[in-house]
């Protein structure tokens, strides 16, 4: 996944951690065989190079790529995950970074090639349909899914105290070794002219229960042309990252695959609709808006409840 993963345990005899290492490592190769784009031979890679046509995936393939469409439609195409054309024409692809910014038409036809309309999911057995020439991308949810299934691991070891993280998602099950709630951080983005010498923004604590928490923003993965910072970030619309005042958005939720989707989500919705969408379908979210130089934090009712109050203003 291009990333790294923690586990932190309260019972470190429950299992040998060679042991464990080496079975998380497993299922973590099993979820990139199946979904990195980066392994030109992962069975996503293959779909995406294959012909018009109905294709039978793995069963997680086919669970994650599933849920990501149904978001798709729930969303009305504001999180697509058929955008993997478009994320290797700005650079955030497994080519690389890019020398110069993509032309008008290169952006339209790689938008003619994707958008999830295109294509359509056959439950009963396992299947897509590939149009030709869509290229689908799990990068928005992979790492939850991989979180989910490193806890999974945990649980079939009946360890029952734990704390799971995959490039920066979490998932807590239990109590710390203080036997008190998980607290985490979520990372405060740094204002654009921050100088080198200044000290970082603390981060958030907040209070992790038995749930997973997601963070999608424009300050990690970017790059910065003519004054102008374009991040990883797409909008189904234009084709284009987005271009909004919001930083980042977190969501909690049960689920990491959920909660990472979700986030990628809300985030391309932007300042408006991103908080709307969340308080109509009750979702515990939070929003870190640009403001003058500053940040404006903004939150939902079902995200202060979840995060044990503690979702003030650093």
């Amino acid at each position: 996944m291009g990333t790294t993963w923690t586990v932190k345990l309260c019972e470190p005899d429950a299992i040998a951690p060679e042991t464990l290492e080496a079975v998380i490592q497993a299922v973590l190769g099993r979820i990139t065989e199946q979904m990195s784009t980066w392994k030109p031979d992962s069975a996503i890679s293959l779909l995406n190079r294959a012909e018009r046509g109905w294709y039978r995936l793995p069963d997680e393939l086919f669970h994650v790529l599933s849920h990501a469409l149904e978001l798709a439609r729930d969303t009305e195409g504001a999180y697509d995950p058929t955008l993997g054309k478009l994320a290797g024409l700005w650079g955030f692809g497994p080519a690389g970074a890019l020398n110069i910014l993509p032309g008008a038409g290169d952006v339209a036809d790689a938008m003619a090639q994707a958008g999830w309309r295109r294509t359509g999911v056959n439950a009963p057995h396992c299947a897509i349909w590939q149009p030709g020439g869509l290229e689908f991308d799990l990068s928005s949810i992979g790492k939850g899914y991989g979180v989910d299934q490193i806890a999974a691991v945990l649980d079939r070891h009946r360890i029952e105290h734990y704390l799971v993280e995959v490039g920066g998602e979490l998932k807590a099950r239990g109590s710390n070794e203080e036997h008190m709630p998980w607290s985490v951080s979520i990372e405060v983005p740094e204002p654009a002219d921050l100088s080198e010498s200044a000290p970082r923004p603390p981060g958030l604590p907040i209070s992790l229960v038995d749930g997973s928490i997601a963070t999608s923003g424009d300050y990690r993965r970017y790059f910065d042309h003519g004054g102008k910072r374009y991040a990883h970030t797409l909008d189904p619309a234009t084709g284009h990252p987005v271009t909004h005042r919001l930083a980042s958005v977190s969501v909690l939720d049960p689920q990491c695959m959920a909660a990472d989707a979700l986030a990628t989500a809300l985030f391309s919705m932007g300042p408006v609709q991103g908080p709307e969408y969340a308080r109509r379908r009750g979702i515990p979210a939070l929003f870190m808006h640009r403001d003058a130089g500053d940040l404006a934090l903004e939150w939902t009712g079902e995200f202060e409840a979840l995060a044990g109050g503690n979702a003030n203003t650093p």
